[in-house]
């Protein structure tokens, strides 16, 4: 019976929980300050969760308490994309090998 129990867990890989990972900024136009903190929360989403939906689904849900909505968050390892965003709120960044877009709309 250990077959169905052990389908249903999903492991953490290896070292996400134990260290931060280093963030890369491939593209952004908001503040420094700004930048940080969306690596910030990012990183504390990916110690918290495992699935990219929920991973993104706490970065957006932090910036539109914090910053006022309407922010849209894309994490994941292989997508393309193309949006409009408001002036000074795009980023797109690496954790480690996941990709995060995260940017606001009006």
């Amino acid at each position: 019976m250990s077959g169905v129990a052990d389908k249903q867990e999903t492991p953490k890989p290896e070292g996400l929980a134990r260290e931060k990972l280093e963030a890369q900024i491939k593209s952004a136009d908001m503040t420094e300050d700004m930048q940080q903190e969306c690596v910030e929360v990012a990183q504390e989403a990916m110690a918290k969760f495992t699935i990219e939906k929920d991973i993104a689904q706490h970065i957006k849900r932090t910036f539109d308490e914090r910053k006022g909505p309407t922010w849209h968050c894309i994490v994941g390892r292989n997508f393309g994309s193309f949006v409009t965003h408001e002036t000074k709120h795009f980023i797109y960044f690496y954790l480690g090998h996941c990709a995060i877009l995260l940017f606001k709309t009006q």
